[in-house]
């Protein structure tokens, strides 16, 4: 790492970190959570752990005057068996809400993954730098957006000038949770996964509890959810459970109303936004598991496929069309006793139209452009006019 002598260190500490639910101290730096520490002890996947840890949504955020600022970091960088490489992950800069830079961070450490036999080995790697100059000379607001699907651990920051935390903004707290769709798979900045988009044009403050495979109707992220200060809360809830072929019909209504349960518990009169599936052909009618399609992998492309038969509905499998059917029933029972409570049909953030004009590139996640599209439709159906999720006032319960 190369660092200027006229940079001095700013020591990293939570109230410079928006978007995490917890910071961890691992003796190298600072590690950025989105679950908290008791509720990674209630799961043992490695899948849930390696995305709640990725920072999707996560960011640096101060004051300076500063033109040159510095961040030291070690990345995780993820390889899998028989996949192409993927591409580093990508650190924005906003000065004033403005993009003004973009960098990646090289080294770290590997992880490298076998989805054939479910083994993972990581070995350790050297810290890296990103460094942005150029910045104006002025008293500014500084975010540095961190990779949302890279683990980012925090190990230095430095700048030519004071840093100071950036006041706490007066916007209200929108709270989201949902799949590897909201966590930002195949999104290429981390500004541009479709809920960031969203809370900029909505004028609300992200926290992104989406996280790659891992939207499940875990108790332990009901909970969460629960005990976080939100002003507005909204659950996309489906292509998880069809893609894992989680759990039967009979389990999914019961699990989806404790779910709603826990959150109302901590959050009794918050707008609540149930979410149903965006439109994906391979599970509208045809059960999961999901698996890589190992005809495309063996050409290099990453593509997905499901492995279910449509007569299994008979049995109780769940596809995304028998999830958003019950969804809808669900949420209308309850919305007669709870005002504060809606429903949103996936299909109308992405549907089949725009399937055949943005399709998605591995069968199951969405591109750069459909990210776009989603957010600016969300902000406009849900967070802005008379959407559900409306700013009327900051409430923060």
């Amino acid at each position: 790492m190369t660092t200027s002598s006229r940079l001095a260190d700013t020591p990293l500490a939570g109230e410079l970190i928006r978007g995490a639910l917890e910071i961890e101290s691992t003796g190298r730096g600072l590690l950025p959570h989105r679950l908290p520490a008791w509720a990674r002890a209630q799961c043992a996947d490695g899948q849930l752990h390696m995305a709640e840890s990725q920072p999707s949504g996560v960011r640096l955020v101060f004051r300076t005057r500063a033109t040159v600022v510095e961040l030291d970091t070690i990345p995780t960088k993820r390889v899998y068996a028989g996949a192409p490489p993927r591409p580093d992950g990508v650190y924005e800069l906003l000065v004033d809400g403005r993009p003004a830079g973009r960098g990646s961070v090289p080294g770290g450490d590997t992880l490298h993954l076998d989805a054939a036999t479910g083994t993972a080995a990581r070995r350790p790697g050297p810290a890296g730098t990103l460094r942005f100059g150029g910045l104006p000379d002025r008293m500014k607001d500084v975010e540095v957006w961190l990779p949302h699907d890279e683990t980012t651990e925090l190990v230095a920051l430095r700048a030519d000038a004071h840093v100071e935390p950036a006041p706490e903004p007066d916007r209200p707290v929108w709270l989201h949770h949902g799949s590897s769709i909201s966590h930002g798979s195949n999104a290429t900045v981390p500004t541009g996964i479709w809920p960031a988009r969203a809370a900029r044009l909505g004028g609300v403050e992200l926290v992104n509890l989406g996280f790659g495979g891992g939207a499940l109707l875990d108790p332990f992220t009901a909970r969460t959810i629960r005990d976080t200060a939100a002003d507005l809360i909204s659950v996309k809830i489906g292509v998880n459970l069809v893609n894992a072929d989680l759990m039967r019909s009979r389990a999914f209504g019961p699990a989806v109303h404790g779910f709603l349960d826990t959150i109302r518990d901590g959050h009794p009169t918050t707008p609540l936004l149930v979410v149903s599936p965006l439109y994906c052909p391979i599970h509208e009618d045809t059960p999961g598991p999901a698996a890589f399609d190992l005809e495309a992998l063996a050409a290099g492309e990453v593509r997905f496929t499901a492995t279910g038969k449509p007569d299994e509905r008979a049995s109780g499998k769940l596809t995304l069309n028998v999830i958003r059917e019950e969804l809808a029933r669900l949420v209308a029972r309850r919305a007669a006793d709870d005002p504060n409570l809606h429903h949103l049909d996936g299909r109308r953030l992405y549907g089949e139209d725009d399937f055949a004009e943005l399709p998605l590139p591995d069968g199951l996640h969405l591109d750069a452009a459909a990210h776009r599209r989603v957010g600016e439709r969300f902000a406009a159906l849900a967070l802005t006019g008379a959407g559900p999720l409306a700013a009327r006032g900051r409430r923060r319960v």
